[in-house]
């Protein structure tokens, strides 16, 4: 199982997460883009902490938004929406191609990420989008019930998909994120967070904001590298994945 998180979601003299201490805990490193946080030095300095660390480079695009953060929906034209995603993935491939470092993958930021989850034809739209630019980065997306159908799409733009989880999100019945706005929609306490990580990786379910067991595969979880607690969450979530991934060898011997 590896750890993703998003990063480089500073702004000019606006700070934001802790990536310097986050970095060396994670895998994958979802980079903003400028659209709804970053701008090209944040980039810069984002993708040389990964490439020190060894941490695979994803680009993070969001819906033009610095102000709400990316977590507004937009209604955007499939058309604006391809050449939106476009933009911010090239420009990362180009800071990315400096340092002589690459995108390995995309995984879109908010609200179009939830848009795209739950209609498929931004989704459709999404796919397309990466597939004209470069057909060899997977697509990252959330790990739903629907999975079989979201691979039978990407297969129509020759593109491979990797499913992630998150680890502090509470999850509906349908298998979406719990909005927000929601009451106890993120996760609090370490206990809750190791407990729902630990479920995922051992049994491939996570229990639902009514107790449901829902059942799904994950290639990745995500975890977040701002707020109060960020690293000592991540530390914990890192330790825990590691120790059940020897568990697991161990008992392949």
């Amino acid at each position: 199982m590896k750890l993703n998180c998003d990063m480089g979601e500073a702004f000019g003299a606006w700070k934001m997460g802790l990536d310097d201490q986050i970095m060396p805990f994670v895998d994958q490193a979802n980079i903003a883009c400028g659209f709804h946080a970053s701008d090209p030095l944040t980039m810069a300095k984002t993708v040389a902490l990964a490439k020190q660390h060894n941490v695979t480079i994803g680009a993070h695009p969001a819906y033009p938004d610095l102000v709400g953060f990316g977590r507004r929906n937009m209604d955007i034209a499939p058309a604006e929406l391809k050449a939106l995603i476009q933009y911010q993935i090239g420009a990362l491939k180009g800071i990315c191609e400096s340092q002589n470092a690459q995108v390995d993958y995309v995984k879109p930021h908010g609200a179009l990420y939830n848009t795209m989850m739950a209609d498929f034809s931004v989704l459709d739209t999404v796919m397309q989008a990466v597939s004209e630019l470069d057909a060899t980065l997977p697509l990252m997306v959330m790990a739903v019930p629907e999975a079989p159908e979201i691979k039978k799409m990407a297969k129509k733009y020759g593109l491979s998909v990797w499913f992630e989880a998150f680890s502090d999100r509470l999850y509906t019945d349908e298998g979406r994120l719990m909005p927000r706005k929601e009451p106890n929609a993120v996760h609090t306490s370490f206990d809750l967070i190791e407990k729902q990580v630990e479920q995922l990786c051992e049994t491939g379910t996570l229990t639902t904001a009514s107790g449901k067991q829902l059942a799904i595969h994950a290639d990745t979880i995500c975890v977040h590298g701002d707020g109060a607690h960020a690293l000592d969450a991540v530390t914990r979530i890192r330790s825990l994945v590691d120790r059940l991934k020897l568990s697991k060898a161990t008992k392949q011997l």
